[in-house]
């Protein structure tokens, strides 16, 4: 029987998922766990049982396209321009955050512990999968010592969450993202986000 129940588990744990990820889609952040909850056709308790809270669930839901910037950081690191490189990659974050709904508030610094850079399981993925690129960048001279992975997935969370709002989201964030840039870089680098 124990056998089972760990099957069961499973099962519900993929649908409660895979609904989750609609609601997200159609809620944001906002989405609600009851709603969730009689989709599946189970308890609320089973839902938190599962996500303990709502930033469990958001991690969830984000963690395949937190696994795809990882994996793109890690084919970056090796391109020759790090600049372009660092910046091509945080571009891609915030696009994601821009049209997946949810990846900025499950990204966001919530104050709950004191790390804020290993506060959950997506930011701490992505701080170790970035920080080659913004090491590389800083050796380079092409970005300004003293900024972490932490700091720019902040920036980007900010930027996203300050435009979701807007008509056009996506060039208001990206225009937001190349003032950050230019703000981040050496005076010799200020032309912008790409160039």
């Amino acid at each position: 029987m124990p056998g089972q129940q760990r099957a069961d588990a499973r099962r519900n744990y993929a649908r409660i998922l895979a609904v989750a990820e609609n609601e997200v889609a159609a809620h944001g952040s906002g989405a609600s766990l009851e709603q969730i909850a009689r989709t599946v056709g189970v308890g609320s308790a089973t839902v938190r049982r599962h996500f303990p809270t709502r930033r469990a669930l958001l991690e969830a839901v984000a963690q395949k396209r937190i696994d795809a910037l990882c994996a793109r950081a890690h084919t970056l690191t090796g391109v020759t321009d790090s600049r372009t490189a660092l910046l091509e990659w945080l571009g891609e974050v915030l696009t994601f955050c821009v049209r997946a709904r949810g990846l900025a508030a499950a990204l966001a610094h919530d104050g709950a512990v004191s790390e804020p850079a290993h506060e959950n399981a997506c930011t701490a993925a992505l701080e170790a999968a970035a920080s080659p690129l913004l090491d590389r960048a800083v050796q380079d001279g092409a970005v300004a010592p003293g900024a972490t992975v932490t700091d720019l997935i902040t920036l980007i969370v900010g930027i996203t969450l300050a435009t979701e709002h807007h008509p056009d989201p996506a060039d208001q964030a990206n225009r937001l993202f190349g003032l950050a840039v230019r703000g981040l870089s050496p005076r010799s680098l200020a032309p912008g986000p790409t160039g």
